[in-house]
């Protein structure tokens, strides 16, 4: 309860410090100050979404921009290792995470030991906390509108890449000696979202070196799961993203109104997803009705289009990229991964792929953390990585 209450006083301080800044800075025509990546607030934490090995782990709010282009306040975490940084400062892990939810409650920086997503994030930490002993600093963004105010774009890639670009930007405001150097990861969701980083990422900041891009199962092809609905082919394991996709989609899109497109009957799908984690959503997708989901003339069209949009093989990766999949993982399938691969490496991507046979979705964060180190660690001392693309 007490890391809790920590985060929402930050959280909530820190809507007034941008609110005041704001106002000052609209009225001087200056918005210099709150370019993306200012620091808003920092306070070190303690508890579940701290790294054991750091010497601290500071909760932090910052700017960002949404998935309009527009300012926005997003909170996260930054774990700064223990002992002397090196010549040219600590090297950056800036970590984005996997599916949680759409809540606030869900998103990482507010998690505790019987948390709603501990279960995840919890596995998470401990694969992170090998990199943080290691001496890079690891910085964690919860997304846009997941533990601040505003809906959360879920799925969307330009405001995901931005927000983990950001809080690296942040970090530095935090600490002068976390260095330029930094490598975007994630998984699942925040495996697409590291992908939108090898593409965005240099050109959003040039200051930093973002010298490589590991991706985990990246989530992708989201469009096929309302394809499904569209059929009529809705899918148990797709029924418990549905909710998350649809307000997704509407907080980059308020047009796409989700509440609309659904029965009655298939209401409280949106209620559990929107106070409730993955786990609720679970629970509700299995008590929704196999029939009658969408309302006659439900926009399931423009919602397909939207997320067609946020699919990954057209973007042109600009820095040396890793692709880590598990064999069998039933959520994000290799089949799905190979082809996104393949279409990367038609684009001019450089792309280290991958594949632990017997590993699922989660157990792929640990059965490729040697493999993942040593790509790392082989870019940044100059080596060239050993890709995959023919």
């Amino acid at each position: 309860m007490r890391n809790t209450a920590t985060r929402l006083a930050v959280v909530v301080s820190a809507v007034g410090v941008l609110f005041t800044a704001v106002a000052c800075s609209d009225s001087n025509d200056d918005d210099a100050s709150l370019e993306p990546g200012t620091l808003i607030s920092d306070r070190t934490i303690t508890g579940a979404p701290a790294l054991p090995s750091a010497d601290r782990t500071v909760l932090v709010t910052y700017t960002s921009q949404t998935a309009a282009g527009a300012r926005d306040l997003v909170s996260g975490t930054v774990a700064i290792p223990q002992g002397d940084a090196p010549d040219g400062g600590w090297p950056v892990i800036s970590w984005a995470h996997g599916t949680v939810g759409v809540g606030d409650a869900c998103a990482p920086s507010a998690d505790t030991v019987h948390g709603p997503s501990h279960g995840y994030l919890g596995r998470t930490s401990a694969m992170l906390d090998r990199w943080v002993a290691a001496g890079y600093a690891v910085v964690q963004t919860d997304y846009e509108g997941l533990g601040t105010p505003g809906d959360h774009p879920y799925m969307n890639g330009d405001s995901a890449s931005n927000t983990v670009v950001d809080i690296v930007r942040a970090a530095r405001d935090l600490d002068p000696n976390i260095g330029t150097k930094w490598i975007a990861m994630g998984h699942s969701q925040g495996g697409h979202a590291a992908i939108y980083a090898a593409a965005r990422g240099q050109d959003r900041a040039p200051e930093l070196d973002l010298q490589a891009v590991v991706a985990m199962a990246p989530g992708s092809r989201t469009s096929d799961v309302v394809s499904y609905f569209q059929a009529g082919k809705g899918l148990d394991q797709a029924m418990r993203f549905l909710p998350i996709l649809l307000l997704g989609a509407q907080g980059a899109r308020p047009d796409l109104d989700a509440d609309a497109m659904l029965t009655p009957e298939a209401l409280p799908l949106l209620t559990a997803a929107r106070t409730g984690c993955m786990d609720d959503v679970q629970a509700a997708a299995a008590e929704a009705p196999t029939g009658g989901i969408f309302n006659p003339g439900a926009n399931l069209q423009g919602l397909h289009d939207y997320y067609t949009g946020q699919e990954l093989e057209s973007l042109k990766l600009t820095v040396p990229t890793m692709i880590v999949q598990g064999g069998a993982d039933q959520l994000v399938f290799r089949a799905v991964t190979d082809k996104e691969v393949t279409a990367l490496c038609g684009g001019g991507a450089d792309i280290a792929y991958r594949v632990y046979d017997g590993a699922d979705h989660r157990a792929v964060l640990e059965r490729s953390f040697d493999d993942v180190r040593a790509y790392v660690d082989g870019v940044r001392t100059g080596e060239e990585p050993a890709g995959t693309c023919v």
